[in-house]
């Protein structure tokens, strides 16, 4: 065998050059872009939980819009202006703490790393929020609901009652566990600059009413379109396996929610289960 010629070694030496010359810096153009759009305004959800049934699914992905409450600055408590406040109603995510002994609000446990939650806004700066009676009470009055005759089973084979409540402007379904009675939650007033969040599914969500209120710079931003829905459970070496690629887009795949917004429901709408 022939050693490598001189004309060999300089055509390897000038696709070396063009790649450094032309194709790096393209990438790296692209590579920031992304970064940007994803830390300043858009990035992607995986609900992982049934604590917002109906409302969102375990494995529904969402468009986060960073943009609308104000990008936060990484590694700062501090944000860019934003278009508008949060509004109570909203589907938002934002973060808690987690440790090994539970879940706290960021700024109360900053040692502890911070994880990505969603649930909705009920309680906003200022108000009187309690819990009681499998109600949620608001500045001294019952938020209004009202049943729909229908119930769910979830995954665990659990039937829970479905509810419409109005919160604000926001028509949304919640779910009731008849097994369950929650905790009731003493009547707290909302500190200013922090937001309290529930579940939808409300006897199987931890939620502010354990954990406490959340400052405006932990949250992320509202939801917006559910761009991909799955019920899938396994793990991403399954995937691998042509075998079930077939089953996965004829079985797992929820094609009836991708592009739908993460809305309230119109009035006289029924939630769809």
């Amino acid at each position: 065998m022939s050693a490598p010629g001189p004309e060999r070694d300089a055509g390897a030496e000038d696709a070396r050059h063009s790649f450094l010359r032309d194709d790096l810096p393209t990438l790296a153009l692209a590579v920031a872009v992304a970064l940007f759009v994803r830390t300043f305004l858009l990035q992607t959800f995986y609900v992982p939980s049934g604590s917002m049934l109906p409302t969102l699914l375990i494995g529904d992905h969402v468009f986060v819009n960073k943009f609308v409450y104000g990008p936060r600055i990484p590694g700062m408590n501090w944000r860019f202006p934003g278009l508008r406040a949060p509004r109570r109603g909203e589907v938002i995510v934002f973060q808690f703490a987690r440790g090994p002994r539970g879940i706290y609000p960021v700024d109360r446990a900053p040692d502890l790393p911070a994880d990505n939650f969603v649930k909705r806004l009920v309680g906003m700066p200022g108000d009187r929020v309690a819990y009681r009676g499998e109600r949620l009470i608001l500045n001294g009055a019952p938020v209004p609901w009202e049943p729909t005759g229908q119930q769910y089973t979830d995954a665990g084979g659990r039937r829970l009652n479905v509810y419409i409540e109005t919160l604000g402007d926001c028509r949304h379904a919640v779910f009731d566990d008849p097994r369950i009675r929650r905790r009731d939650m003493r009547e707290i007033t909302i500190e200013p600059g922090r937001y309290l969040f529930i579940g939808d599914n409300r006897d199987h969500s931890h939620d502010g009413r354990i954990v406490g209120t959340v400052r405006l710079v932990d949250l992320h931003g509202p939801t917006g379109l559910n761009y991909w829905s799955w019920d899938w459970t396994g793990g991403w070496l399954e995937l691998l396996n042509p075998l079930l690629w077939i089953e996965n887009l004829r079985h797992k795949m929820r094609w009836g929610r991708m592009g739908r917004s993460v809305d309230c429901l119109a009035p006289g709408e029924m939630p769809k289960l």
